[in-house]
């Protein structure tokens, strides 16, 4: 590559390519910046993530070779960037513009497993993010063991239990702190509209991000007696070891946080992400999705729909992927009035009924 030439300085591609079987992406990333440097120990439990869950499929569709009309080179560009930097990128535009979809695709391209889903409502807190304490579950089982050695059916005092040994059990890491484990490959984490939280949520997001690490109090309290507790992660099946109550991220994620543009975010917020707007898909791109998840490489629904949904002022892609399989099943002949019906009623403006 020559020194004027930037067009293939992104690891990440957006054409759908994988990297090849053996690469990692921690071998491919340049060193952070050396304030976006995190000292978490990585942890070999932790380096490899499961598999997608299906979501790739369903998300993407089933395309065998990359598409170079699915590339904008704006959004590869910011991806890249966020990437390099360490820093959560934010992506606004109209619904069903691929938004939470391009968390999916960075996954899917960079091996990166599969997609930490937080999705965001309005009672959503941070804390709801990184852990969940099963409190309740915690006291009665404290009691019936008391209770057993009481009796006599344990001997000895219940020690583990008193010094925390178990408090593990009832723990759950939720998708925020699963995704700022300390590990060498980056975990892709997806925080869906955003724009629904609470007012203080973002800035309350603002120090996990800043210093990538987060302490549970409960684990806390017991460390000098238990310093390494096992505790469940978002991940199914997977758990994860907590080291003296704290959790402090090597790899930084990859975080894609979307909204839809409902509400105005801190500035000191926004200065500590990378923003990207997303456009709605150009018909090149609606055709390459059509082929990726239905086969068809052309057809007139496509055009028909660009224009109905410029009309419309926007009107989710996944609409057009919902007509034409109903079209291909063979249940709603194109020519016959009762389609008609329904393709008015898929592709409506999305409005309050």
């Amino acid at each position: 590559m020559t020194p004027n030439d930037t067009s293939n300085w992104g690891i990440y591609r957006g054409t759908g390519q994988r990297l090849r079987e053996g690469e990692q992406l921690a071998d491919l990333l340049p060193p952070p910046p050396a304030w976006r440097t995190f000292d978490g120990e990585p942890n070999a439990e932790n380096d490899t993530p499961p598999g997608d869950d299906g979501e790739f499929a369903r998300r993407l569709g089933m395309a065998s070779t990359p598409s170079t009309a699915m590339v904008d080179q704006d959004e590869v560009d910011m991806v890249n960037a966020a990437i390099y930097l360490r820093r959560p990128l934010l992506v606004t535009g109209p619904p069903g513009a691929g938004k939470s979809t391009l968390a999916f695709q960075i996954a899917h391209e960079l091996r990166l497993g599969r997609v930490l889903r937080w999705h965001i409502t309005s009672t959503a807190t941070r804390e709801s993010g990184l852990y969940s304490y099963d409190v309740i579950a915690r006291a009665e089982a404290v009691g019936a063991r008391q209770a057993a050695a009481r009796w006599g059916v344990l001997e000895g005092p219940p020690r583990d239990v008193e010094l925390g040994e178990r408090v593990g059990d009832y723990i759950r890491l939720g998708p925020l702190a699963t995704a700022f484990l300390p590990r060498r490959q980056p975990r892709v984490l997806l925080v869906d509209e955003l724009d629904k939280s609470e007012i203080d949520l973002p800035n309350d997001l603002l120090e996990i991000f800043e210093v990538g690490s987060f302490r549970i109090p409960e684990l806390e309290r017991v460390a000098s007696h238990a310093p390494e507790i096992t505790v469940f992660t978002d991940d199914p099946g997977r758990k994860a070891t907590v080291v003296n109550g704290q959790v402090e991220c090597h790899a930084f994620p990859i975080v894609v946080m979307t909204s839809n543009g409902e509400r105005d975010f801190p500035k000191a917020f926004l200065r500590r992400c990378l923003q990207l707007e997303i456009k709605p898909p150009t018909v090149e791109k609606l055709a390459a999705m059509v082929a990726a998840h239905i086969g068809i490489d052309r057809d007139e629904l496509i055009q028909d729909f660009a224009i109905r949904s410029e009309q419309a002022g926007g009107v989710p892609a996944d609409r057009l992927m919902d007509a034409l399989f109903l079209t291909t099943s063979g249940r709603y002949p194109r020519d016959s009035a009762t389609w008609a019906r329904l393709k008015e009623a898929l592709w409506r403006e999305l409005r309050a009924v």
